[in-house]
């Protein structure tokens, strides 16, 4: 099917424009004015887009689908968790391999591999998270590389998959051999460990306990050292969800020096707060998340850096686990499985609180869940922007079309909404996904369309 999308705004992430597009064998084949006018419109089917703005597909740099963790699996796998992300706009997900302990990085890869191939509905790629630095680990960097799956996690936290600061360093040094990155999860584990002996202590095992334990000063330093470790290696690395003042300021002090920074964050760190975990009735444990949500005066300070391009991307880290999953720690909030949904909402929660509420202009918005990510990401100008010979993932959103986001009507497989009640205005309208016209009128149409990214090394913005 060809087809031409017609009068929309046409967004990217250095100016808006109206014109047409048209979309053919998978690709984006021209993006002029009045392609209606012309022959080539005759077998195509036409989508008017007037008065809607129409992005390139989202992508989603940090998701965890069929994960186990926890002594439990997430609830989304690659099948519910890529229909939750297409229904949303995101067209392209880049989930983590993870490597177990005593495997090699070729067995995670293979074992993602397997979860997803022929089940997901938008595109997929993988970081590889290697939680078991050795020789034939460095050895296999070259393989991953080859593979397609460019860049890399490392943890400063979870016993499963810490890695001690020699071996980051020794990691971050390898990838600098690739021209490729790594993002870290930053948290000072034995503080951790320490702040939750206290409260057990005490008795304090409710939910509440879990920002308590994990505060910005685990994150910030956590950070302030990984950036000392990544000026030795030479190399930049990515800190994923950034989630306070304290964080930022790590980073623009790096900066400020010189230093290559790359920062993330998530919507849960702009839009919800600490007061989630007090909420009666053990609901406080459907928003356990590490690191926790912080204060208001951390979302301000999020949203300005933001405004001022000090934030690159807007990730989801989407983790999600049923609220009888979460009861696993009723009695101890050190069990209660870390992680939330997000992956759906992503999209239209940036629009409505972000360009509606003029904290971020649509080309912002633009680099912030396509185009950036494309490029750091190694899929640019595959994905992350309408021109000639881009794939045709293209996601038009309605500014005028409202809903309230309620967990009965969503795609993610859980029986609860982090953002229960949040009015949206502005809703994701039609999705295409190569060139295929897989999400209409906030629907989906058209499921497991979905195939392996195989990405080249990133740009070192």
């Amino acid at each position: 099917m060809k087809y031409i999308i017609k009068n929309g705004t046409i967004v990217s992430g250095k100016e808006t424009k109206t014109a047409d597009i048209l979309l053919e064998d998978g690709m984006i084949e021209k993006v002029e004015e009045n392609l209606t006018n012309t022959p080539i419109a005759i077998d195509a089917k036409i989508i008017d887009a007037s008065g809607k703005y129409v992005f390139p597909g989202f992508i989603d740099a940090h998701t965890h689908f069929d994960l186990e963790v926890s002594g439990t699996v997430t609830a989304d796998d690659f099948e519910t968790g890529t229909k939750a992300a297409i229904v949303g706009g995101t067209t392209l997900v880049i989930d983590f391999a993870t490597q177990n302990k005593g495997e090699t990085l070729k067995e995670a890869s293979s074992n993602w591999h397997k979860k997803a191939e022929g089940r997901c509905s938008c595109d997929y790629a993988f970081h590889m998270a290697i939680s078991d630095w050795n020789q034939e680990a460095r050895r296999q960097i070259a393989d991953m590389m080859e593979e397609g799956i460019t860049t890399f996690k490392l943890y400063m936290t979870y016993p499963a998959m810490i890695l001690n600061d020699g071996e980051i360093y020794e990691v971050l040094k390898e990838l600098k051999k690739y021209g490729t990155f790594a993002g870290v999860h930053c948290e000072n584990a034995p503080l951790i460990d320490a702040f939750i002996a206290e409260k057990k202590a005490k008795g304090h095992l409710g939910p509440d306990s879990h920002p308590l334990c994990r505060p910005p000063q685990v994150e910030a330093e956590a950070i302030h050292r990984l950036l000392v470790i990544a000026k030795e290696a030479d190399n930049p690395v990515m800190v994923v969800h950034t989630t306070s003042k304290a964080a930022m300021e790590e980073i623009e002090i790096a900066r400020a020096k010189g230093q290559k920074v790359y920062a993330e964050t998530c919507p849960q760190y702009l839009l919800l707060d600490d007061s989630y975990f007090s909420l009666p009735d053990f609901k406080g444990a459907n928003y356990v998340c590490s690191p926790p949500m912080r204060k208001s005066a951390d979302q301000d300070y999020l949203w300005e850096a933001l405004k001022l391009d000090e934030i690159q991307t807007i990730s989801t880290d989407h983790c999600s686990f049923t609220t009888e999953q979460k009861k696993m720690g009723i009695h101890d909030f050190t069990k209660i499985p870390n992680g939330m949904p997000g992956v759906e909402t992503r999209g239209e929660l940036m629009y409505t609180y972000g360009v509606g509420q003029g904290k971020i202009t649509l080309e912002q918005m633009c680099r912030l869940l396509s185009e950036t990510p494309a490029r750091l990401y190694g899929c640019y100008p595959q994905k992350g922007c309408i021109a000639p010979g881009s794939d045709g993932d293209i996601t038009i959103i309605d500014p005028h079309k409202t809903k309230t986001i309620r967990a009965e009507k969503q795609m993610q497989n859980v029986d609860y909404a982090p953002f229960e009640g949040f009015e949206i205005k502005g809703c994701v309208d039609s999705v295409f996904l190569g060139g295929k016209l897989v999400v209409e009128d906030g629907k989906l149409v058209k499921a497991n369309q979905g195939r392996f990214i195989s990405r080249r090394q990133p740009e070192l913005l």
